[in-house]
């Protein structure tokens, strides 16, 4: 199915290269995308709307971007929080290059971008934004969730933007009957899409 190339560890086809000016952390930046990956020409409005409605990151700390493609989420967490490690993780080995090239051409140090399963086990963090890939379907989508949002240090946020006609409010119930120990609210609903917050409470002994 058309759509689903960006999901692909090795996409086919050719790497072709392209330089796209975008706005970044409120300054503009020119990062390099190419085809077979997500939204390669611009930053995607979901994307946008997640940035526009995030408090500042934490300053320190372990930051995930999950599902990061050309890397809009991890560049935006880097550069906002210099002294902070920010893992850009994402399946397709042609967005974790892409994301590695525009680090060093935005002189980014701070960016890990690797595999899900290059992340050691014992990294928890401080933050998780993401704008994750709703089309892979609910039982590969749930999975990713339920082996990240449980790596959330106690009182950290994670940050997921969801069309809403791609079942925003159906993920916000799930989240609500899985995590018990997550308290989850949609905080904005803009062009679309809704950002849910999902914060990390101590667990109960």
């Amino acid at each position: 199915m058309e759509g689903e190339h960006y999901f692909s560890a090795q996409p086919a086809g050719e790497l072709a290269l392209r330089e796209i000016d975008v706005t970044l952390a409120g300054s503009p930046h020119r990062v390099v995308t190419s085809s077979k990956i997500f939204s390669p020409d611009h930053v995607d409005t979901g994307t946008q709307v997640l940035l526009a409605n995030v408090p500042t990151p934490p300053a320190v700390g372990d930051l995930l971007d999950l599902g990061c493609g050309w890397g809009p989420i991890a560049l935006t967490l880097a550069l906002e929080s210099p002294r902070a490690t920010v893992w850009a993780v994402d399946v397709n080995e042609r967005a974790l290059d892409l994301v590695r090239r525009n680090s060093h051409m935005m002189g980014l140090e701070n960016i890990n971008a690797c595999r899900p399963e290059d992340v050691p086990d014992h990294v928890r963090f401080a933050t998780i934004w993401s704008n994750p890939p709703i089309r892979v379907g609910k039982e590969v989508l749930h999975s990713m969730l339920q082996h990240w949002l449980p790596r959330l240090e106690v009182d950290a946020e994670a940050w997921l933007v969801v069309q809403k006609n791609l079942g925003s409010d159906s993920l916000q119930r799930w989240l609500h009957g899985e995590f018990p120990t997550l308290e989850v609210s949609r905080t904005t609903t803009a062009k679309g899409f809704r950002v849910l917050r999902a914060r990390a409470e101590q667990a109960d002994d």
